[in-house]
């Protein structure tokens, strides 16, 4: 799962002697301190943003070790002539007196980016240190987008859950966990947030279909059955939380509810027919004839008394 986060960042770092020899082991030739230009960047943190999705504290610590050492670039256009910086080094902050929306302690991933002081890159240190160059965007890989409620992959949307909603006082959101990978830091032109939370990238799925042609047309079709198929998967759910009452499962409506919401459409099609069947054990169904039959048989007993 690719994620794109943009920031605040930008900001002149002063450059130390070990500095110096970090990023001497990622240059093929030994720098001086005259030759190269530092800064450090917000790369992402663990506040819900503006897509109710959040990097997990521990995910922002793999992503440290996998950012060292990756490009920085304009836009995320991914060629050589865009590599402007490079990270050399990265640090998990803690804000012990900042909360993140959900009470958890906020934590951010600060990186530290070298570049040279060459004739090519005098405009952009010159904007950087003026405060023009401030946003960020990163590029990384997570494996699951896991619900805030129930722990489901929301990505793979194996739960009843909703990003953005409450249920019993708590916020559905997408917890990023399980870093694979990270692959650039970018400026872009996007105004600075007025909470400098993290948000989401330009270049998102609708952006990128709209490169393609009829790629709009079909992303709409495919959200619209994937709207279907969730308001399916709802309807089915409600159901077998039905036909578990029912059928004496052993189980009230909540805990069948949070049961149901974990499941996928195969096991919840499995669990609605075992329930069904229980449920019309319990509750046999009788023929609407049956009192048409035993009229019958009560005339033809009654013919013996006939003269």
């Amino acid at each position: 799962m690719r994620v794109t986060k943009e920031s605040q960042g930008g900001q002149a770092a002063a450059l130390s002697k070990e500095d110096l020899v970090r990023i001497n082991l990622l240059s093929r030739r030994e720098l001086t301190e005259e030759e190269v230009y530092t800064f450090s960047v917000r790369l992402c943190d663990n506040e819900v943003d503006r897509d109710l999705e959040r990097f997990a504290p521990q995910t922002l610590e793999e992503l440290a070790g996998l950012f060292v050492g990756k490009s920085g670039l304009f836009d995320h256009q991914w060629s050589a002539r865009g590599q402007a910086a490079r990270i050399y080094k990265t640090e998990v902050v803690r804000e012990a007196r900042r909360v993140t929306r959900v009470g958890d302690v906020y934590c951010w991933l600060k990186g530290f980016a070298y570049m040279l002081r060459t004739d090519s890159n005098r405009d952009l240190i010159a904007e950087i240190e003026g405060g023009i160059k401030k946003e960020v965007s990163v590029g990384c890989a997570v494996e699951r987008a896991v619900c805030s409620i129930c722990g489901g992959d929301l990505r793979q949307r194996d739960c009843g859950h909703e990003k953005g909603k409450v249920y019993d006082g708590r916020l559905c959101y997408a917890s990023l966990e399980g870093a694979s990978d990270a692959y650039e830091f970018s400026f872009v032109a996007v105004p600075a947030q007025p909470a400098a939370g993290v948000v989401k990238g330009r270049t998102d799925l609708k952006a990128l279909a709209a490169a393609f042609p009829g790629g709009v047309q079909q992303l709409e079709q495919l959200e619209e059955e994937a709207r279907l198929g969730r308001q399916y998967l709802d309807r089915l759910r409600q159901e077998v939380v039905r036909l578990g009452l029912l059928a004496g499962a052993g189980l009230d409506r909540e805990t069948l509810k949070s049961v149901t919401g974990k499941l996928s459409g195969p096991e919840l099609a499995a669990m609605r027919e075992a329930y069904s069947r229980q449920a019309g054990s319990r509750y046999p169904l009788k023929m609407q004839l049956e009192y048409g039959e035993k009229t019958l048989v009560r005339q033809e007993q009654d013919q013996a008394f006939l003269i």
